[in-house]
């Protein structure tokens, strides 16, 4: 046999395109020979070895290129698109000839399972889309990536935790539930490695695991579809994802799990990858360098913290992903030990309610938003009704009677508080502050449905409890209540009876609210809470009755704002405008406050005139206060 440079092995490639690679390698010193004499071949009479053929095939070659410590190159056919995308070869035959053809001088790391080479990715048990290339999204439209998210999403049912027990190079066990890994060695253009991009090194000695383990149907649809249809490429890990680096990994699941080796070489658990670090002189593109994350370090990386692990967890997932997640025995305890104390009645939360009732009547009767802000901060309303929430999600009696006990005594004390005030205070004029908590409409049970679940959210969550505060400002309960009383100080039932609305509004919008988020949170199964929020939603709904009436009317007092503050007319001598314009409802009055900018002083018939047009005007009797102003 002649002595040649190259030796060019060829598996399952068509004739013609073979005919192809003969002439683009005509000048150089090639022999060619099928795959079934590649063990009969000499090798020392080779410098470089090329292949073209299957995955399989081309993998054959690759252990023979590392036993005899040869360079290799690889020539793609036209339908291995993902394997041109994991090591930038040419999808040009002229262009990927020449790469095959020039010897690397770094060496790479392959990737092996139980001893097979691993040239994309391994898959054990079941990980869409962590096991996918993106090349699966290229050229679809907004619609075709839709329908790939609902595709996916029809697994979902099929997909079970398993819990896995691995061992690190260092022989440190890492336990974890989770439906299925995905091994890689390269920045391939899956989307397990898209996640890792920053952290991949195709010769630093090791390999990475991503991990998909949701612990909700919620959780899993919301990491898929930034994948599949936004394509958003996140700064972090997703939640239901973890992610383990090291150079050896031995796998062992509860239950056997099939492990799919580049899509196609099936095993099955226990598996043991590991990296043999700079093994291969591979010819890869330029572009497969610039991939590579340049700080690469010796330590391995894991980060699993976030994946369930604790027994009761593995348990549950085991059986089926949830929509919701589920609160852990930990978590859930906890939470409840909380609730139950604020549930309870005590003299800290009298005392403070007291002080903040006071302040917000202060604060009401002086006009100042400040001072009323400073009294929902103060006040511990909040506690019980988000106690009283969970006690209607679980039935809990302990939590429902302490929750509606506490809130009850603590609404009584916020009612005398400010009726006493008022009544001992010789003013009775209504200010903007009272105004503001006497009109309440749909919008306000809006408010309270969105602060409820903030409070839920915030409560299931000691990291941000310190929230609450800023969740007591947007949902005030102490001021309306404070109103109330003052409505009872002043014996004026209507002021007492729509203020006091507004705060059944906050309380009922609140313990929805509440209940649902911790529902979806996972502290309460569905069939539990359906009889509970049922009933809250039956409430809700009563009340909105009012709030839509209210609502109506606010848009109608909007409309005649729009109205008058466009009006200028002439009322005898003098010409006047309208600014500021305010509609205040009260029992059997409705009363119309304004400025008027005249251009001199009105006389008494000027100003009934100026009456007589607003009502006209607005098509209905009322009082009018206005402030003078005069152009000058």
């Amino acid at each position: 046999m002649s002595i040649s440079n190259v030796a060019y092995f060829y598996g399952s490639v068509e004739e013609a395109y073979l005919d192809k690679i003969k002439v683009a390698l005509k000048e150089e010193k090639v022999a060619y020979f099928p795959l079934s004499q590649m063990c009969s071949i000499a090798l020392d009479h080779f410098a470089h070895l090329i292949v073209s053929g299957t995955l399989k095939e081309i993998k054959e070659v690759l252990e023979l290129a590392l036993k005899y410590d040869k360079s290799i190159g690889i020539v793609p056919m036209p339908n291995q698109k993902e394997l041109m995308k994991t090591f930038e070869l040419s999808s040009k035959l002229d262009e990927g000839i020449s790469q095959a053809l020039l010897i690397s001088e770094e060496k790479i790391d392959i990737l092996f399972s139980n001893d097979e080479i691993v040239l994309q990715e391994v898959v054990i048990g079941d990980a869409p889309p962590l096991d996918q290339f993106d090349t699966a999204l290229n050229k679809k439209s907004i619609f075709g990536r839709l329908k790939l998210f609902f595709r996916t999403m029809k697994k979902v049912k099929a997909l079970q935790h398993t819990k896995m027990n691995l061992t690190d190079a260092k022989s440190n066990e890492i336990k974890f539930s989770a439906v299925g890994l995905v091994g890689v060695e390269y920045n391939n253009a899956t989307f397990a490695s898209k996640l890792i991009s920053k952290q991949t090194n195709s010769s630093d000695g090791k390999l990475s695991l991503v991990i998909l383990a949701p612990i909700s149907i919620l959780q899993y649809m919301g990491y898929l579809f930034n994948a599949l249809v936004s394509r958003w490429s996140p700064e972090r890990l997703p939640e239901s994802v973890g992610f383990i680096r090291s150079s050896a990994l031995k796998i062992e699941s509860e239950r056997p799990l099939p492990v799919l080796i580049d899509s196609d070489v099936k095993q099955e658990t226990p598996v043991q990858l590991k990296t043999q670090e700079k093994a291969l002189a591979l010819s890869v593109g330029e572009k497969f360098w610039l991939k590579q994350n340049q700080e690469t370090s010796d330590k391995d990386s894991i980060k699993i913290d976030h994946l369930p692990r604790d027994e009761e967890s593995v348990g549950y997932l085991s059986r089926s992903i949830p929509f919701f997640s589920h609160a852990s025995q930990e978590q859930y305890a906890r939470l409840f030990a909380n609730l139950r104390e604020e549930s309870k009645t005590s003299s800290t939360f009298m005392i403070l309610l007291i002080f903040a009732t006071m302040i917000a009547t202060f604060g009401l009767f002086i006009n100042s938003s400040s001072i009323i802000i400073g009294a929902m901060l103060l006040a511990p309303l909040m506690q019980p009704i988000v106690s009283l929430s969970m006690g209607v999600l679980r039935q809990d009696s302990a939590l429902l009677s302490g929750g509606l006990k506490t809130i009850f005594i603590g609404v009584l004390a916020v009612l005398i508080t400010a009726a006493l005030i008022s009544f001992f205070t010789p003013i009775e004029r209504l200010t903007t502050e009272m105004a503001g908590r006497l009109s309440p409409t749909i919008l306000d049970l809006f408010v309270a449905i969105v602060s409820g679940a903030a409070a839920a959210y915030a409560k299931s969550n000691e990291k941000i409890l310190g929230s609450l505060a800023g969740v007591a400002i947007a949902v005030a309960l102490v001021p309306p209540l404070a109103v109330a009383g003052i409505g009872i100080g002043w014996a004026d039932w209507h002021m007492f009876s729509t203020a006091f609305l507004l705060f059944i509004t906050n309380l009922v919008g609140i313990v929805l609210a509440a209940a649902l988020t911790f529902v979806v949170l996972g502290f309460s199964p569905i069939h539990v809470a359906r009889k509970g929020i049922l009933i809250s939603m039956f409430i809700v709904a009563v009340v909105a009755i009012p709030l839509y009436s209210s609502f109506t009317k606010m848009q109608e007092d909007i409309r005649i704002q729009q109205i008058l503050s466009n009006l200028t007319f002439n009322v005898g001598q003098h010409d006047v405008k309208l600014s500021h314009i305010e509609l205040i409802h009260r029992k059997n009055v409705n009363e119309i406050r304004c400025e008027v900018i005249a251009t001199g002083v009105l006389k008494k018939e000027e100003k009934q005139r100026l009456k007589e047009v607003i009502e006209q005007t607005i098509g209905k009797e009322l009082e009018v206060i206005v402030t003078f102003r005069y152009r000058l």
